[in-house]
């Protein structure tokens, strides 16, 4: 027998949310910060790089919070083990670090999300909401650094950047419209209400905008639109 259609879908289920620092007084502050809010579901911490790795294999997150100086496997590290472990893992740098060279390093590394520890911890959910949403937040202090890091690869690689511009030429009105909002980390649902089209019709939409890009992921979206500075970090 067919289910119904209607009110009675099971809610989605939270984020799974690993949470990976040195410092105890970081880890339960997170921990308790996360706790009350209704979006996310921790489901673990490690103390260093390499126990994160370890812990990732059994607890399965959806997102690792990562610092990035630790004992052992350090932040940088982790993360690249991590995107060999299951690159649908997305990892929200939170961190002291505000230079651009560790920006880059793990900008180029596959992260979703880089936040300072000196901002509010309001940042840290604005961040996890938007990589939760397959979006990506970077903050004020290490946009431009990334931003710097983006325009440098196209300087240097003009062939690609063809390639993207000639695949953009290639996308319809309505695919130009959906394109930067889902660069953006709208979520498709949202995209729908705004341009009140169904939420299907956006999912098509974005299947066929991967397709004349050569994408296969809203990062390459992202990294794409900055480039072409159709968004800002």
């Amino acid at each position: 027998m067919e289910a119904s259609g209607g009110a009675d879908t099971a809610p989605a289920a939270k984020p799974r949310v690993l949470i990976v620092d040195d410092h105890m007084i970081v880890v339960e502050g997170l921990r308790k910060y996360l706790s009350e809010q209704p979006g996310f579901e921790v489901v673990g911490t490690a103390s260093d790089g390499l126990e994160a790795v370890e812990k990732a294999k059994t607890l399965k997150p959806d997102i690792v919070i990562m610092d990035i100086a630790m004992p052992g496997l350090d932040g940088i590290q982790a993360t690249n083990e991590l995107r060999k472990l299951n690159d649908e893992i997305r990892v929200v740098i939170f961190t002291m670090y505000k230079d651009s060279a560790h920006a880059v390093t793990l900008f180029r590394k596959g992260i979703s999300a880089y936040v300072l520890k000196g901002e509010p911890l309001s940042d840290l959910l604005t961040a996890l909401n938007a990589v939760s949403e397959g979006g990506t937040y970077f903050s004020g202090v290490v946009s431009e650094a990334v931003r710097r890091h983006m325009e440098q690869i196209e300087l240097e690689d003009a062939k690609p950047a063809r390639e993207v511009q000639n695949g953009i030429s290639k996308l319809t009105i309505r695919e130009k419209e959906v394109f930067p909002l889902l660069a953006d980390g709208k979520s498709v649902k949202e995209i729908a209400e705004r341009l009140c089209i169904s939420p299907k019709t956006v999912e098509t939409h974005k299947y066929n905008i991967m397709e004349k890009l050569g994408v296969d992921s809203i990062a390459a979206f992202t990294k794409i639109a900055i480039r072409k500075k159709l968004i800002e970090l």
